[in-house]
């Protein structure tokens, strides 16, 4: 899976990298770990992301990652 960032598509640099570790499976505590961010920093990017994107949970972010060109399959 790739990552395109792009600020046109209505998340920050920082969600769009969260949306990437959250299609990799990843847990808020492994996001945080990898991108040096307390937990509850991951979670607040997360609340954003969903209402941003007005969708509900991570499933949905996901789709919503591969809908707009932020996550593509390589």
């Amino acid at each position: 899976m790739i990552l395109v960032t792009d600020p046109d598509h209505g998340l920050t640099l920082r969600e769009q990298q969260i949306l990437y570790y959250i299609a990799g499976g990843l847990s808020n505590k492994e996001i945080a770990g990898r991108l040096t961010l307390s937990e509850q920093t991951v979670k607040a990017h997360l609340s954003h992301m969903t209402a941003k994107s007005g969708r509900a949970n991570r499933a949905a972010l996901v789709t919503y990652g591969f809908e707009t060109g932020i996550l593509r399959r390589c």
